[in-house]
This record gives C-alpha cells, structure tokens and sequence, in this order.
C-alpha cells in the first residue's frame, strides 16, 4: 500500500494565518493516523509580496501550535527543495513540455488588450470563461512575435465542449462545464510558475497522495485534472474543506477577525487551545467532548466525520475553551511558567525597553506604560472619544481611513505606519495633532502613552485593528449607507494619490 503523504503549502506573504493552520492541522491528521508523512512546502513564486521574515513565522507559528512536519525547507528531505523559488528551471521545463505537446500556448496579449478583451466579453452577454484569441496563432505568427522580444505568458489549453468530472472525499462526484473553465497562466512573464503549474508538478514530484484545502480552490479543479492528464500522472485524492466564517456567515477576513496566528500567541491564548478550536472546525470527537488534545484528535481522526457546513469561528468560543485549558488541564507549576514565558519573556522587554528607559523612574512605574500591550482590550469611553474635539462624522472617517489603510500594509514596522495616519491627515485636511489623540485613545484607553506609532508597532498589525475597530463601534458605528459614502471618498483619495 502507497503510504500516504500530504503537504501544506503557505505562501510567505504576510502573517501566519489560522487558515493556514487550520488547513494544515487536517492534513498533519490524515497523514498520522495512517502512519504517513506530513509535508510544508513554501509556495513563494509571488516574488513581489514573499519574504523571508515571513516565512520564517509561519515556520514559528506551526511550531507554535505543535504542528510539525516531516520534510520541509527547514529540515530537508528526499523531495526538495522545499520553496518553489528554487525549483523555478523545473516548472519552466515543464511547460515547455505542454507548449511541445500542445497543451499549452503562448499568450502575447498585453493587459490592456486583455482587459479589452474581458470588456468586450462581459457587454456581449458572454457565458463563462473569456478566452484568448492566441489561442489559435499560427506558427508564422509567432514567430514574429518572438523576434519582436515580445512578453508572453503560457497559458493552459482547455477543452470547450463537455463537462469535468472529478471526485471530492467529502463532496463525492463534482462536475464543471469547460466553458466555465478559464485558460488559466501557467508561467508568468517574468519566467515564474502561478500556483497552478507548480503545485501540480509540486505533488506529483513529492508523491502527494491526498490533498487537503479549502474550498475556494474547487474551481481549480478541472485545471489540475487537465494538468494530471497532460502530463499522464495520476491525481491525488482531493479533498475541500469547507471555509471558516465569521459568526455574521462571511468568509473568515482580517476586516472583521483576527485570522493571523500571531495575534493569539502574543493575546496569551494557549497554542493547545487554538488547536482543539481548529480541530472542531466542521469535525467532532466521536464522542462529542469539546477539548482534546493533538494526540488525541490524530487517533480518533476520520475524515468522513467532516461537516460541510461552513464552521465558525467564533472569537468568544475560543477564549471559552482557552479558559478551559487554563482552569483544567494545567498543574500549577505549569500554569506558572507559561505566564511567566508569556508576559516576562525576554524578547519582550527587549523591545519595550527604549520606550521604558526615558519614562520610568522606578520599576513600579513601568506598569502604567505596559498595561496596553498586556491587555486584551483597553477600557475606552464614548465620552473619551468624544472629547478629542472632532465631529461625529470626521471622528468615524478617520478611524474607518486608519483601518482600510492599515489592513493593506504589507510590512508592520513604525517607519511604515507613521505615512499611512499622515495619508489620512492629509486626505481629510487634518493636521496630525487633531488626529493622534483619536489613536492614543483607541489604542491605550488613555491619553498618556507612549508614542502612538510605537505602540502599534509593538501591538502588532490584528491587535491594532481590533482597537481601531473597538473604537469605531463605540463612537457609534458606521451605517450601511454611510460606509458606501466613506467607500466612495475612500477610493477617490487612493486614486487621487497615485
């Protein structure tokens, strides 16, 4: 019997996300109750937006949590490398291949003309995929293409006529019409693989037996088959789980919970916590208890036990079932040292400490100063927001302004924070004193704080916006209507500054 192998694949391109993990954990599971093996491989061909400190916490945050793998970048192992970055000549091969055998072509549309194209498409009423014309060159035609050193992308050539039938583990037979199934990049201008040709050669190469993700990649589908049957491997089991929600029933986002691992390490929660959560995402102990741990979760696994109906995850939950663990399953020596790890660790010091030095007089002091980056919210007063002297209406657009601004910042750093609130400022016509209070409360509960751009630094990326989104709320929230009008100005300013 082929043992079974199957990977996660995270792409380095901001914070961990407990999407990540919650993918991660049901494979780790089917590969260890039928004693196989577990792989993590970095799907890093977004070269623009990957990073190394990145990747180097998703690593941290999966250990964090008690998943760990049996190959992957860290550690090596017979299917390597591990991050598609370094298997770049080997995706560009195989495409060649597909181009050889006529599976694939070249693409020479420029974005302009695509977008005309896809225009074109969308006011003739057309039905499904947009298909490119240099679908059909000629020879000649390329040709002369190629000697004007024209860019062009690889594109997959899909059938038109029939549908695609393939087999879910928890959906059972799934079919798709190939008009609906777009011709989908291959390789990028640039030489790089997209996600689809790379996670294909990726599995096959690794011998990935069983492939666990979410469901949002079920239209890829029929691209993988196609990819399978092209080359003449055989696919692996695919199986779609369904995708965690938040408790208003939408997908799971950064604008409305806190998805990145990290937040909840640095909230104190305890990683086997987290875990036990994810693991009661859509799937139960046969006899329904609530906590268990990895151990435990592994030996009773089956993935016929997944719901396909969407799990939420419920912030509150969470923090129940934390408490759980902290009142039940831990000695008092344990309880002791994990506190101790969580708030006097000293990396932590290490980094408050130039904002400690200058204010502190005696150690008794340091309290009033860390209090905001121990607590899990800070107490904050309408009245208090009230009182920083802006209007209702300014009050609501720049905390609305901050947070849309800052849930697109890419690297979290004070130097990159400080531009943003004065983009704000400057697009409001506010002067940066008007607009710092606002954030000194919303952030600490108070006025006296150390600098504002500090402390959201520190904070991190989640834990700043769920203050900057606390307060929001408590100013009085933003009507559906008002949120289309701030929408409006939004987008107006973003394209105004570019």
């Amino acid at each position: 019997m082929t043992p079974i192998r199957t990977r996660v694949a995270p792409s380095p391109t901001g914070d961990p996300h407990v999407g990540t993990a919650y993918v991660a954990l049901f494979n780790y599971c089917l590969a260890k109750q039928n004693g196989g093996q577990f792989i993590l491989r970095i799907e890093d061909t977004d070269q623009a937006r990957s990073t190394k400190a990145s990747e180097n916490a998703i690593l941290d945050a999966l250990r964090w949590l008690g998943i760990e793998w049996d190959e992957g970048p860290d550690i090596g192992g017979g299917s390597g490398p591990y991050r598609q970055s370094e298997r770049k000549a080997l995706y560009q091969q195989y495409a060649e291949l597909l181009l050889e055998q006529g599976h694939a072509f070249r693409c020479f549309l420029t974005d302009t003309e695509l977008n005309d194209l896809r225009q074109k498409h969308r006011e003739a009423g057309g039905i499904g995929a947009c298909d490119s014309p240099h679908a059909e060159l000629s020879e000649e035609e390329i040709s002369a293409f190629l000697k004007q050193e024209r860019p062009y992308v690889v594109r997959l050539r899909v059938p038109r006529e029939g549908e695609c039938k393939f087999q879910d583990m928890l959906r059972g037979t799934i079919q798709i019409p190939w008009n609906q199934v777009d011709m989908q990049i291959l390789l990028k201008s640039d030489g790089m693989p997209t996600y689809h040709l790379a996670n294909v050669i990726d599995d096959h190469l690794m011998k990935i037996t069983h492939v666990i993700r979410g469901e949002e990649w079920l239209p890829s589908a029929p691209k993988h088959q196609l990819l399978y049957k092209y080359f003449g491997w055989d696919m692996p089991e695919l199986c779609h789980l369904p995708l965690l929600r938040n408790p208003d029933q939408s997908k799971l986002s950064k604008r409305k919970n806190p998805t990145s691992i990290l937040f909840y390490r640095d909230q104190g929660y305890l990683p086997e916590a987290l875990l036990n959560y994810l693991g009661r995402m859509g799937w139960s102990m046969p006899d329904q208890r609530e906590q268990f741990t990895l151990a435990e979760m592994v030996e009773a696994f089956d993935i016929d036990r997944v719901s396909l109906g969407g799990p939420i995850f419920d912030l509150q939950k969470l923090t129940w079932l934390n408490g759980q663990w902290l009142q039940k399953s831990l000695s008092d020596s344990d309880y002791t040292e994990r506190l101790m790890n969580w708030m006097c660790s000293r990396g932590f010091f290490e980094s408050v400490l130039p904002h400690l030095k200058s204010r502190v007089d005696v150690f008794s002091d340091a309290g009033q100063w860390l209090a905001p980056l121990w607590s899990r919210d800070v107490t904050l007063s309408a009245d208090a927001l009230r009182a920083v002297g802006l209007d209702q209406d300014t009050l609501t657009s720049v905390l609305q302004y901050l947070i849309w601004r800052l849930e697109s910042l890419g690297s979290w750093s004070r130097e990159t924070i400080e531009p943003e609130v004065r983009w704000v400022c400057d697009v409001l016509d506010l002067k940066l004193r008007d607009v710092m209070p606002v954030i000194f409360l919303a952030l600490s509960g108070s006025r006296q704080s150390m600098s504002a751009f500090d402390l959201a630094a520190l904070l991190g990326p989640d834990r700043t916006r769920v203050r900057l989104r606390s307060a929001l709320e408590l100013s009085g929230g933003v009507s559906k209507k008002a949120l289309k009008r701030l929408e409006k100005g939004y987008q107006d300013a973003v394209t105004t500054s570019f």
